[in-house]
């Protein structure tokens, strides 16, 4: 990909904007200023951020950032008191908007809905009623293993609301994983539904679910919604149906205001291999990182309507559901694949429901691409005013298209980047400076981010480490049980220093792009380089639709680079086709990085949140264990994979 590409989108006027709004209450002129600033003095970005967003305290903090202690374990908003439920839902209640759409709902299998402020309410003091006569209160922790459904968002607000934390875990694990959170987070209430429905069929969540309670003795109750109506088995004394424990009750309750560093959720890295990190946030880091990110990076306002494609067992769930409804806004949720029954679903979504911002990943764009131009041309998408994107690094072929076919060229593609340890991001655009293909843009506002080398020295023009040398409010308090753990991952390299674990770049012009993850490094007779960027050029060649990269040990170079490529629908495979490929790589990349061998294959293993999951192919490929397969969409995929001879 060549950063010197030029700039694709520009605002048309930056007045009506959030940021710009902070920008004149500051006296701030340009965008360069605003970055710097809201560095330069962190405790002063955030306080003032936080009141011109308009966050409720029902005590005030008297010290915005107690760092006695270090970088890494770092107290904010020291003496303030406040609820994420208060600012979400409470207040938009108080002040008026009870009728006002919260979300709205759809299914592969045609359910739908529309739920209001006042209706969310309702449900959120109905689950709340009957988690306090569970014995469930403020420090507890409960599971949820629900598909997005309509009644997902009450259970995630009724926790909140009464001080307990949730943990919540991807509908697509199997029984390990979400046994290993469960007892790890020593949850002793878990929600969840008969089954699930995708691509039209049904699955029997129950019964995955009672194999993992199986092994959770901390569990003592499952709740259970039914959603597909299948046969399952209920076990007396354990289990509940929804309807019959929680659907009936009424009344309200007062919501708990918490200290601001009161756990909320409890959110489990993807943990392919190895136990899985618990990453632990807060009510007030939530708030302060999530409004901020919505209200400047989005500009979302009250009217507005969200739709990330996504999981709430993902950092994005919470994130989409916590930040628009802090603003009164209404999100989107959806049960299913987003190209069945065809694959102009998304976008029938996105007219029906008028949708201003929509959220996917460059491997959902990949998939709706291969489906062809005309699916979503039919649709005039005026609507939009927004998109998001994160989860990896693009290319630049599949992001033009998303730009031109989806966006119309018109919409600018807010592509941020952080992780679930930060419920946020550390890298992320704001809509008042232009955007070149496939750039995050710059730094997220208040997060003091560089990209280093080896020797710990602020790079331009190269590929280094992506590093944040400050904290912020939403960075994970540890890992669950496991504080040596975070401290290795994180502060290991450099002491004081959050590591992120991501390969970043900085063009001439300063506009920032994302290389890949760092321990996805492959480096070729001392060349290194991130996976991203050979896949880009990969994807360059007419004939491939999705790539993935890896090294694998070679006696002479230290590393070899083996690709796998899916091929466009209807693209013959012809004899010379796999090394005019590698060719496409050597005259982009040179002849180090062009690829020893090409593999054609019709799918590549992911996750349910469409990431290509290279180590678990590069442990196939050389015939090592691949470990928990999991969190897999479809874990037989990986058998398309070639051992290496």
């Amino acid at each position: 990909m060549s950063k010197a590409s030029s700039i694709i989108w520009q605002p048309d006027s930056i007045e009506t904007t959030n940021v710009f709004r902070f920008m004149k209450r500051h006296g701030i002129a340009t965008y360069d200023e605003l970055i710097a600033r809201s560095v330069a003095d962190i405790r002063w970005f955030w306080r003032a951020a936080l009141d011109d967003l308009g966050v409720e305290w029902a005590n005030p903090y008297t010290q915005v950032l107690d760092d006695s202690q270090g970088f890494p374990w770092c107290r904010w908003f020291v003496g303030g008191t406040l609820n994420i439920v208060h600012n979400c839902l409470d207040r938009h209640i108080r002040d008026g908007f009870a009728d006002k759409p919260a979300f709205f709902f759809e299914s592969d299998d045609g359910k739908k809905c529309t739920v209001t402020y006042g209706e969310w309410n309702r449900q959120v003091n109905q689950v709340a009623l009957f988690l306090l006569s569970q014995g469930i209160g403020k420090g507890d922790r409960i599971g949820l293993y629900m598909p997005m459904i309509a009644e997902m968002p009450a259970v995630l607000f009724a926790a909140f609301k009464i001080g307990a934390a949730v943990v919540p875990v991807f509908s697509g694990f199997g029984p390990h994983a979400l046994a290993a959170r469960l007892v790890d987070a020593e949850c002793k209430v878990l929600f969840t539904a008969d089954g699930s429905c995708r691509r039209g069929k049904a699955i029997d969540l129950k019964q995955l679910a009672d194999e993992a309670v199986a092994l959770a003795p901390c569990v003592r109750t499952v709740v259970v919604k039914r959603n597909v109506n299948t046969a399952i088995s209920m076990q007396a004394g354990r289990d509940l149906w929804w309807e019959a424990a929680i659907a009936p009750l009424s009344g309200t309750l007062e919501t708990q205001m918490v200290e601001a560093e009161h756990p909320c959720l409890i959110i489990y890295t993807s943990g392919t291999t190895g136990k899985p990190k618990g990453t632990v946030h807060t009510h007030a880091g939530c708030l302060a990182q999530m409004s901020k990110e919505l209200g400047y990076h989005f500009d979302l306002k009250r009217d507005d309507r969200f739709f990330w494609v996504t999981d709430i067992g993902w950092m994005m769930g919470p994130w989409e559901i916590i930040g628009v409804s802090f603003f009164g806004a209404t999100f989107g949720i959806f049960e299913g694949a987003p190209d069945y029954p065809q694959p102009d679903r998304l976008w029938q979504i996105i007219e029906t429901h008028q949708v201003t911002h929509l959220g996917l990943s460059p491997t959902l764009v990949r998939l709706l691409r291969k489906a062809g131009e005309a699916w979503v041309d039919r649709y005039p998408l005026t609507s939009l005013r927004l998109m998001g994107s994160t989860g990896e690094a693009w290319d630049p072929e599949s992001y033009m298209w998303c730009f031109d076919k989806i966006g119309k060229g018109r919409v600018p593609i807010m592509n941020i980047s952080g992780g679930t340890e930060i419920i946020g991001c550390l890298l992320a655009p704001l809509p008042i400076k232009g955007l070149k293909p496939c750039t995050l843009q710059g730094p997220g506002l208040g997060m003091d981010v560089d990209v280093w080398n080896e020797a710990g020295q602020s790079v331009r023009g190269e590929v280094g480490y992506l590093v944040c040398k400050q904290p912020a409010p939403s960075m994970t308090k540890g890992f669950l049980n496991d504080p040596e753990r975070y401290l290795d991952t994180y502060f290991s390299k450099w002491p004081a220093v959050w590591n992120h674990g991501d390969w970043a770049i900085v063009d001439d012009d300063g506009f920032w792009f994302l290389q890949g993850r760092s321990d996805d490094t492959i480096k070729v007779a001392g060349k290194r380089t991130g996976p991203a960027e050979i896949e880009s050029a990969l994807l360059e060649h007419p004939a491939v639709a999705e790539a993935a990269a890896i090294g694998v040990p070679h006696e002479v170079k230290g590393e070899s680079v083996v690709a796998f490529v899916v091929l466009k629908s209807g693209t013959p495979e012809t004899s010379d086709l796999t090394s005019a490929i590698a060719d496409q790589v050597a005259a982009l990349l040179g002849k180090t990085l062009r690829p020893e061998k090409v593999y054609l294959v019709t799918a590549l293993p992911k996750t349910r949140s469409g990431k290509i999951v290279r180590g678990t192919i590069k442990k196939h490929h050389l015939g090592q264990a691949v470990g928990d397969l999991s969190s897999l969409e479809s874990p037989e995929v990986l058998t398309l994979i070639p051992v290496k001879n």
